[in-house]
């Protein structure tokens, strides 16, 4: 981007003063990079600020030996701390900052960061350092079989409260999903481009992209990656995950199977419902033609109820195709794009 300090003030850019530990082998480039790259690093953060130095040391570290142009975005989710501080500090033209108006959770992070990135191949990784940047050579190697990779973390450094529940959703979804992977958690994951930007995120779903590549059409590969444990700040992921992750799990399975066609579900449900409802109130009809009472038995009220109630279905179904046809997801506000910032230039 600029070479010098008074270039950065000229631009009326904040800057905190470059910190010393900034290695010189990931040197800044004298222009922005082109509109196309090989290769975009996506990162969200959340309170990291002691760890975004360190992280990006040891980014440059690999990159810069890489024969490959690249940029790194960083997706701050509505830090409180002086993590978006720390990001602006650092004088490199490849960094691309958005900062996110509060915190909207990492698919939307990640979501945002596929629709931002430029970058032919695109990875993923979390800001705490338990993922080591030195995989992404091999990440990329690995795409030449597979259209998106995922990192497994064989040995994890987390506690047994983390590593145990985890486990059994892996398990889980393996089963429900038919994506033989054994790590849907990894935040470390490798993609083509054509693949993030066909994959849709919102809610928690960052969990199950996998799942998703896997549903439409892509090839879905594994790596064993290295697993730090974490030293600064603290983990993001409390105990209420694991109801998220199971109602996520069956967000998936709904996705996968009736996204583009929720009246099949719905709509089937209904039939089943409204028809025996149906089925009840004609033999009812044939017995009161016979001249028997029907008003005071209460298989006359259940004949009601499943009718009604298999109406109601088929228009829930209905309604959902509706939505599924006019949907925007996009529920995150930016609060500083960095992208805008170049483009106004």
């Amino acid at each position: 981007m600029y070479s010098t300090r008074d270039q950065f003030k000229n631009l009326e850019i904040d800057t905190i003063g470059s910190p010393t530990y900034f290695p010189t082998t990931c040197p800044i480039q004298n222009e922005y990079i082109s509109s196309k790259v090989d290769l975009s690093i996506i990162i969200p953060v959340y309170n990291e600020e002691e760890n975004i130095a360190e992280l990006y040391e040891r980014l440059c570290s690999i990159l810069s030996v890489m024969d490959k142009s690249y940029e790194i975005i960083f997706v701050d989710d509505g830090s409180t701390d002086n993590t978006f501080q720390e990001i602006k500090a650092i004088p490199d033209s490849n960094i691309r900052i958005i900062k996110f108006q509060r915190n909207y959770g990492k698919a939307a992070a990640l979501s945002c960061g596929f629709k931002k990135s430029k970058g032919d191949f695109v990875i993923t990784l979390d800001g705490d350092l338990q993922d080591d940047p030195k995989e992404i050579p091999r990440f990329l190697e690995k795409l030449k079989e597979f259209d998106m990779v995922s990192g497994w973390k064989v040995k994890r450094k987390d506690p047994i409260s983390k590593t145990f529940p985890s486990k059994c959703f892996n398990k889980l979804t393996r089963f429900i999903t038919g994506v033989k992977i054994n790590d849907f958690n990894c935040g470390y994951k490798a993609y083509n481009k054509y693949v993030i930007k066909n994959i849709n995120l919102y809610g928690e779903l960052h969990r199950y992209i996998p799942a998703l590549a896997y549903w439409k059409g892509y090839t879905v590969g594994e790596i064993e990656v290295d697993h730090h444990p974490r030293i600064h700040g603290e983990s993001k992921y409390g105990a209420g995950r694991l109801l998220k992750g199971f109602l996520d799990l069956i967000t998936v399975t709904f996705l996968m199977m009736y996204k583009k066609r929720p009246l099949h579900i719905f709509g089937g449900i209904g039939f089943l419902l409204g028809f025996s409802g149906v089925i009840i109130s004609l033999y009812l009809m044939v017995l009161w033609i016979m001249g028997v009472k029907i008003g005071d038995r209460p298989l006359l009220m259940l004949g009601i109820l499943l009718t009604v109630i298999g109406a109601q279905f088929i228009s829930l179904g209905l309604i959902g195709e509706l939505i599924t046809n006019s949907r925007n997801n996009d529920d995150y506000i930016i609060k500083y794009d960095s992208y805008e910032m170049e483009n106004a230039r």
